[in-house]
């Protein structure tokens, strides 16, 4: 039976059009089964060039794409999102921070519902700081933690706290890393992450304009992190992984660690360095696609 996208909300049904606002798409002006049905993957990740290159590195691996070729942003008509689409695969930009991505997941689930689209898998891709792992290292998540190490998600709803649970799916992360092991190019692990609130206090950096604590308790912190599983920290996963659930949709979360933060807080690595560090994912990910395609 095909897996169709469940959405949480019956008032959708109804309302005559549905204006998807931050991607500048609608019901009533675009024919979402026409543009979207075909879509297997999507693929998620913060920076809008980021993902334009991920279409472009996707669309050469499938071999449907000419070198050089140019993939216009769907979402043109507004500058808060980037998406892009080859075949099956769609490619689309999140921002940074939990806000940023739930605005862009509201509207892309609804987006997948629209078009009809069914056995979906959605997987972020991005960058991290690791814990106790070498800079480089790639983490696929197997759960979602908050800064208290409890893998679940709280919001405020019309006044009410909500927990929401951030597990992710246990079979695509082990599919995930079987590939990690059959392209066996870079060192990959299956831990926690931790999902943060900011940059720099929430995920104990000394080198923020504010910071009331000191070095051996950031130190501390971050052991205490890892002593629960942690092996990684960003600041998308935990409502990524609760809106994927409630939508029933199967997602994972991918990302290279850019610096061992039991070492320091800045990245301090050269540029093209990162560079290479940052197509990581998108590699283990096209890998992953590509062999669901049957394409290995």
């Amino acid at each position: 039976r095909q897996n169709f996208i469940h959405l949480c909300n019956p008032h959708l049904e109804k309302m005559k059009e549905d204006i998807l606002y931050h991607f500048a798409l609608g019901t009533g002006t675009h024919d979402f089964p026409a543009l979207f049905g075909d879509v297997k993957f999507v693929c998620v990740g913060g920076s809008p060039s980021r993902m334009k290159a991920f279409i472009a590195y996707i669309a050469e691996e499938l071999g449907l794409g000419s070198p050089g070729c140019d993939y216009p942003n769907i979402c043109a008509g507004t500058d808060r999102y980037a998406m892009y689409k080859v075949g099956p695969v769609l490619s689309v930009s999140h921002g940074m921070g939990i806000p940023s991505i739930s605005i862009m997941l509201h509207e892309l689930i609804k987006l997948l519902y629209h078009a009809k689209c069914s056995d979906i898998t959605i997987i972020r891709i991005g960058t991290s700081g690791g814990i106790g792992l070498e800079p480089g290292s790639v983490v696929i998540t197997r759960q979602s933690v908050d800064a208290t190490f409890k893998p679940q998600l709280e919001q405020v709803v019309l006044g009410k706290t909500v927990i929401r649970s951030t597990n992710l799916d246990e079979q695509l992360a082990q599919e995930l890393m079987q590939c990690s092991k059959e392209i066996s190019q870079f060192n990959t692990v299956i831990g926690n992450t931790m999902c943060t609130l900011d940059f720099y206090e929430g995920q104990g950096r000394l080198d923020g304009a504010i910071c009331l604590y000191d070095e051996e308790e950031k130190l501390q912190y971050l052991k205490n992190a890892y002593e629960s599983g942690v092996r990684n920290i960003e600041m998308e996963s935990s409502v990524f992984a609760a809106m994927c659930n409630l939508s029933g949709v199967k997602a994972a979360v991918v990302c290279v660690t850019l610096l061992n933060r039991l070492e320091g807080d800045q990245i301090s690595s050269p540029h093209d360095v990162l560079v290479e560090y940052q197509q990581r994912p998108q590699k283990l990910v096209g890998y992953f696609i590509k062999k669901s395609l049957g394409k290995v």
